[in-house]
């Protein structure tokens, strides 16, 4: 895995200068840069959305939102550059604990809200591919051809964790004649539609229509996780078991096993605790409008924001949701 460096950062980062500490919260004062994800992509609806919950509630208020990835963002927020970040909680974990792709620890990341409680790591073959399981991949040594979405994103560190688990790393994958490509989802299955990858993986909710869609024309399956995979996973990165129950997609008709990740807004426990707050307080009193932005947030309610374990909640959103009385 690549490790993040400094540079790669520093061309991530955005011209917005970051609020001056200790400023006040006052509507006009606020001044809010997030980093999401790809245009067009489901962040960058929610993140838009959740700009505009901003703007309705302090009119003056300046945000912008700028295109992002995953662990670019968490380091993002926890340096100042930004102050508001899209990203899983599992790679938020990570730049907690100070693992790759991280060079070092950022103990000052915290959660203002939960914008996605489902992203199920899903493995689609193509139907001719002799793939029922990773252990078999490992066992026969398969010349798997793997696309498993953009270096420092939690779907390819989580795809890599999941191969780990099944014992066989990428490096030795391509040893016998495997091929890992780290391009973007869309590409992936443009890709498997031309044969040029076996497998595309990704971390989203389901029914993905984006995926049904790709797939109509094209004939493929979904490769499940084992148990001790699973488990693996569970312990080490933070993933949680989830089912997709039989008949998901029409190429799907039997329950697979597989692990799911979640996704939050993150800022730095540097932000002023009323500037977080009346972030959440904008997106719970808007909060119908930020369900009918996006699908994902259509299936959520609001006791569901603060559900950001394993990312403690900044105080200023803590505060926020205790208003609204839902956490204690």
């Amino acid at each position: 895995m690549t490790r993040l460096t400094r540079r790669g950062f520093a061309s991530a980062a955005l011209a917005s200068a970051a609020l001056a500490a200790g400023a006040p919260a006052r509507a006009q004062a606020l001044k809010l840069t997030m980093a999401g994800g790809s245009v067009g992509g489901a962040w960058s609806a929610i993140g838009n959305a959740i700009g505009e919950t901003i703007r309705r509630e302090s009119p003056g208020a300046a945000f912008s939102y700028e295109p992002g990835r995953d662990a670019a963002n968490v380091q993002l927020v926890a340096t100042g550059r930004v102050q508001l970040g899209i990203a899983h909680t599992q790679m938020a974990l990570r730049a907690l604990r100070g693992e790759a792709p991280f060079e070092r620890a950022f103990p000052n990341v915290r959660a203002l809200a939960l914008i996605d409680p489902q992203a199920a790591l899903q493995f689609v073959v193509r139907a001719a591919t002799p793939v029922q399981s990773l252990e078999q991949v490992k066992r026969e040594r398969i010349p798997l051809k793997l696309a498993v979405n953009l270096r420092g994103t939690m779907m390819a560190i989580a795809t890599e964790e999941a191969f780990k688990a099944a014992g066989l790393t990428f490096q030795e994958l391509e040893s016998f004649g495997g091929r890992v490509h780290y391009v973007d989802y869309n590409t992936a299955l443009d890709m498997m539609k031309a044969g040029q990858v076996d497998m595309s993986v990704n971390m989203l909710a389901f029914p993905s229509g984006q995926l049904a869609n790709a797939t109509r024309d094209l004939p493929v399956r979904m490769v499940g996780l084992e148990k001790d995979v699973i488990d693996r996973m569970t312990r080490d990165i933070g993933t949680q078991p989830i089912d997709v129950p039989g008949g998901t997609y029409p190429f799907q008709p039997a329950t697979v096993h597989t692990v799911t990740g979640t996704v939050a807004l993150l800022a730095s426990a540097e932000m002023p605790e009323a500037q977080a707050e009346a972030v959440v307080a904008a997106m719970l009193k808007h909060f119908d409008y930020l369900k009918a932005a996006h699908a994902t947030m259509a299936r959520m309610a609001p006791r569901d924001l603060p559900v950001t374990a394993p990312v403690a909640l900044h105080p200023g959103a803590a505060k926020a949701y205790r208003a609204a009385g839902l956490v204690a």
